[in-house]
């Protein structure tokens, strides 16, 4: 099972990585398209968006790939969250029916929204996250009885 796992961040990692090199060349546009309207205040506040998630995927991705066993739980409830930060801009996607990514129908974009919860299942199985968030929301949890 070990093995399994190091193929699924190695996976997620080169995924993201090269996700994140696309937000800030050759597919700046098409995430530009992602970002939900209610975030889009102006262009540049938009462009900046896609600059700095990209800028975040690529530090998970890497950070995935690295295989730092110190630091593989944190990253995994990272790219996790991150997933579910980003998941607005697919819903956004499906309901302003915005063509992006080979995604011209409302079909295909109904599809893709299913897979963002394996996405971060992924994320929090392959490099114990799951462990992470509990120590997470434990401490949240004692910073609020002192």
């Amino acid at each position: 099972m070990k093995y399994v796992k190091i193929i699924f961040q190695v996976l997620l990692g080169a995924f993201m990585t090269y996700a994140g090199f696309s937000h800030l060349t050759i597919a700046r546009q098409e995430f530009v398209a992602q970002v939900p309207v209610w975030l889009q205040f102006t262009p540049g506040f938009t462009d900046f968006i896609v600059l700095a998630s990209g800028v975040i995927e690529i530090t998970l991705g890497l950070g995935m790939l690295t295989q730092w066993k110190r630091w593989r739980g944190v990253v995994g409830a990272l790219l996790a969250l991150f997933y579910v930060a980003i998941f607005p801009g697919n819903i956004n996607q499906y309901v302003e029916g915005i063509n992006a990514f080979g995604l011209d129908t409302d079909q295909a974009r109904l599809i893709r929204l299913f897979f963002q919860p394996v996405l971060i299942f992924l994320a929090l199985w392959s490099a114990n996250g799951w462990q992470q968030l509990k120590e997470w929301w434990q401490w949240c949890k004692n910073c609020k009885k002192k």
